[in-house]
């Protein structure tokens, strides 16, 4: 009898240590999903700083009578007076090539093991494979 309340007893410890093991995986990863967001936040915070920086100095460049000239000249094709313009055409049905997306969907050689222990530690919300 005493054997049976026992194994009883530790099958019991095993569900609710499974049960409590369960039940903290979801909020680590949310925790773990919270922190890369972050992360990917300030990444692209730092980005677009960078490119406000540009954009600023070219704002500041547009603003000078030189820039002004070059643009004038570069998309409108103005010309000084004395000066001549010559247009280049491409020869009738002359067409572009374009390149060819021949990428390959990457296969993962990853284990079940793996895959499971990304999904236990968060890995698997950041990889493709």
């Amino acid at each position: 009898m005493r054997s049976r309340s026992g194994v009883a007893l530790v099958t019991l410890l095993f569900i609710l240590m499974g049960a409590a093991f369960l039940t903290q995986v979801v909020p680590y990863r949310q925790i773990l999903d919270s922190r890369r967001q972050v992360e990917t936040a300030q990444e692209q915070l730092a980005t677009l700083e960078v490119e406000n920086e540009v954009l600023a100095a070219d704002v500041a460049a547009l603003n000078t009578p030189e820039e002004i000239e070059r643009l004038a000249r570069d998309k409108l094709g103005y010309v000084r007076e004395g000066e001549l313009a010559y247009v280049v055409l491409d020869p009738p049905g002359a067409q572009k090539a374009r390149p060819v997306d021949s990428e390959l969907p990457e296969l993962s050689d990853k284990t079940w093991v793996d895959r499971v222990w990304d999904f236990i530690t968060g890995d698997d919300l950041n990889s493709t494979g």
